[in-house]
C-alpha cells in the first residue's frame, strides 16, 4: 500500500467525483451525493481512491443500491452491510468507492469525519502521519489502525 500527497491525486479525484455526481443523480435525482473520505480533506494524504457518499432515504436504500450497478459497481463483499449501508466498487480499473447510506442514520459518520478534518489541520497531520507509519503494511492491519483513528476523532473510544 502507497499513499501520495494531495497535490498527485486530489485534482484527479475531484474531476472524477463531479463525473460520477452527474451520473448518480441521473439515476438517484434525490439522492445527497458528497465527496468523502480523504481525497475530500484538503492536505491529506491517500492512497489516490475516491469514496463517494450517496445518503437516500431509508425504504430506497436497497433500490438505490442495485441501481447503481449499472454505473460500473457491485456489492462489496467482506465489509461491514446493514439495512442502512451498503458498500459498493467500481468493477472498473477507476479505484471507486461508493457508500449508499440511510440519511439521518449513524453512517453519516462518513461526513462528521470529514467536515472535523476539514476544519482542524492538526487533525489531518495527524492522520498523514498513520497513513504514512502504515505504509507496506497488511490491509488488516492498517484498517484496524485507521478505524481506532476515525473512532477517536468521533468520539466513539
Amino acid at each position: 500500500m502507497q499513499f501520495y500527497p494531495a497535490e498527485q491525486y486530489q485534482a484527479a479525484c475531484r474531476e472524477m467525483f463531479e463525473r460520477y455526481e452527474r451520473d448518480i443523480k441521473k439515476l438517484l435525482p434525490t439522492a445527497r451525493v458528497e465527496h468523502v473520505g480523504a481525497s475530500s480533506i484538503p492536505l491529506a494524504v491517500s492512497k489516490g481512491d475516491l469514496d463517494i457518499f450517496v445518503g437516500v432515504e431509508l425504504n430506497e436504500l436497497e433500490d438505490a443500491a442495485e441501481r447503481l450497478t449499472l454505473l460500473g459497481f457491485k456489492e462489496k463483499l467482506e465489509t461491514l452491510r446493514t439495512s442502512e449501508l451498503c458498500m459498493l466498487e467500481s468493477i472498473y480499473s477507476d479505484d471507486v468507492a461508493l457508500q449508499v447510506v440511510a440519511n439521518g442514520s449513524e453512517f453519516e459518520c462518513f461526513l462528521a469525519f470529514r467536515d472535523k478534518l476539514r476544519t482542524n489541520p492538526t487533525l489531518v497531520q495527524q492522520y498523514n502521519a498513520l497513513k504514512v507509519h502504515c505504509e507496506g503494511w497488511p490491509q488488516d492491519e492498517y484498517r484496524e489502525k485507521k478505524s481506532a483513528f476515525i473512532e477517536s476523532v468521533l468520539g466513539l473510544e
